[in-house]
């Protein structure tokens, strides 16, 4: 898959450098189109080194006539970043004075435009018309994000997101045709936490990787996501909309809100099954000898969502277990009336909590149950979204 990647000349190029290289690393052949001004900013060298492929800048060079026309074809996408104020007009306008304007009119493949400038000419009512006007021609257009900008200007919206948020938005433009495509889909993802005092609580060991993964991983093929989250250990992901909750109860109601219009469920939390039957209401004081907790168990989310669920959803359920693996996942398969159950051993080495892999088996209602690997979270992600589109797919 070969995506263009067009660079114009803002001070914000220098992330464009490493954006080619997560492109790369990903596996996407990457054709890097400098303007005059680009150059000013990072060179060729740059780009070709981290590519493996040659650049390309002038329109009239020698023997480089029809590269906007030799570029465009089976070109999986352009991405421009930066797009300048200068070079967001010149396209709205339909100029084609140098490679990577003239490009775009050639081009039928789709365009991200991530946009870069101070942020009154952001504002202008000039490049507000020219955005959207550009949308209108159907170019997608990733919004600048407020921070700090160039030669200390301060914070205000026009400064060019990172590499890595442009990465997942151009993944999510090539990702191949899905039956995810425009399905809504809720993912729960992390512990909860049950209050004991105002600065103690009962939880679990859980960072939400998987959940995460799982959410980033839809939300690349097309998708509309919401990810309803616990207290994470890692980073929020790019792309879904993330509901953030603390008890079992508040990601209980936040379940239950998305269910009329939830096409998929994958339950991938893993919600405290117990909380303190009468939390305290200041800080418990250590004293001499032992302290009881008496405990109450939580509402189980996934049982609660059966007779709620939107006709021909699909439902995903996780059981980490620590004995019986398998017997006590199709338990919960037939109890929670699930089209899946993703089953794994606490206990293995690499799999559960807290670590980058995991290895899983897929339980079905029908007994057409796969055993995976040992496999990064994210490459477990890919396979349970293989099966749940298979799932959607014989909706």
């Amino acid at each position: 898959m070969r995506v263009i990647l067009g660079v114009t000349g803002g001070i914000a190029s220098y992330k464009s450098a490493w954006l080619a290289r997560l492109l790369a690393k990903a596996g996407v052949e990457v054709d890097v189109v400098l303007t005059r001004a680009a150059t000013e900013f990072v060179g060729a060298i740059t780009f070709e080194a981290l590519t493996g492929r040659p650049v390309h800048t002038g329109l009239f060079d020698a023997g480089r006539a029809l590269d906007h026309i030799r570029l465009t074809r089976d070109a999986a996408a352009v991405v421009i970043a930066p797009a300048t104020a200068d070079f967001m007009a010149r396209a709205a306008g339909g100029h084609a004075d140098d490679l990577l304007s003239a490009l775009l009119l050639a081009n039928e493949a789709p365009v991200l435009l991530v946009p870069a400038m101070n942020d009154h000419m952001w504002a202008h009512p000039q490049t507000r018309a020219n955005v959207a006007h550009l949308e209108s021609l159907g170019y997608r257009i990733l919004s600048p994000e407020e921070g700090m900008l160039a030669a200390g200007e301060g914070s205000g919206p026009g400064r060019m997101p990172e590499p890595e948020t442009i990465f997942a938005h151009a993944m999510r433009l090539i990702a191949p045709a899905s039956p995810l495509r425009g399905k809504r889909i809720v993912v729960t993802a992390g512990p909860t936490r049950e209050r004991i005092d105002p600065v103690r609580f009962i939880s679990n060991h859980s960072s939400g990787k998987m959940g995460v993964r799982l959410a980033e991983a839809a939300w690349r093929r097309g998708a509309e996501v919401v990810l309803v989250a616990g207290p994470l250990a890692i980073p929020l992901p790019v792309g879904p909309v993330v509901q953030s909750v603390e008890t079992t109860d508040e990601m209980a109601r936040a379940i239950e809100a998305q269910l009329p219009t939830a096409d998929v469920l994958v339950m991938a939390a893993a919600p405290s099954d117990f909380r303190p039957s009468a939390p305290a209401p200041q800080k418990l004081k250590k004293r001499a000898g032992n302290a009881a907790l008496e405990l109450t168990s939580t509402i189980d989310i996934l049982k609660s969502t059966a007779g709620a669920r939107k006709q021909g959803a699909v439902v995903v359920g996780f059981a980490l277990e620590t004995e019986d693996v398998l017997a006590n996942g199709r338990e919960k398969l037939r109890e929670k009336a699930l089209d899946m159950i993703v089953v794994n051993d606490a206990t293995e080495a690499g799999a559960g909590f807290a670590v980058d892999t995991n290895r899983v088996t897929l339980l079905m209602p029908n007994g057409a149950d796969e055993r995976l690997p040992l496999m990064s979270k994210a490459e477990v992600a890919e396979a349970i979204l293989d099966r749940v589109e298979a799932l959607a797919n014989g909706r």
